[in-house]
């Protein structure tokens, strides 16, 4: 059974930092791009982060380029997604997801696996 479990996420204060993990189990997926999405209370859940099966190639949102990085550890099944100078807002549920692609590409509508996700809070 493939599993994707999200660990890392809690409460920070603005300008803080989180390291977010997805660990995979079940299968290997070094063939695919992962990516991180997130989802706020009453808003649609929002592209964060890809990178590519290789990690030599990542995407970004907008709205956390500069302060986010993703990279993935393929011997350990886990992708990593590193937050620095949070900024205060809503909560939010961050979510693992394995793409279809191997480059640094993730849809939400594509996306083969979910994991159940880990809040994270920015508190100003």
């Amino acid at each position: 059974q493939v599993q994707l479990v999200e660990s890392g996420g809690g409460l920070v204060q603005a300008g803080g930092s989180l390291r977010l993990s997805c660990a995979a189990s079940g299968r290997t997926f070094d063939r695919y791009a992962m990516g991180w999405f997130r989802q706020a209370p009453g808003k649609e859940r929002e592209f964060v982060a890809a990178i590519s099966w290789t990690g030599d190639s990542a995407r970004y949102a907008d709205s956390v380029k500069v302060r986010f990085t993703v990279s993935r550890d393929n011997a350990k099944s886990t992708v990593y997604l590193q937050m620095d100078d949070l900024t205060p807002e809503a909560p939010a549920v961050y979510y693992c997801v394995v793409s279809p692609s191997s480059r640094a590409t993730a849809r939400e509508a594509e996306s083969i696996y979910w994991g159940r996700g880990t809040r994270v809070t920015v508190s100003s």
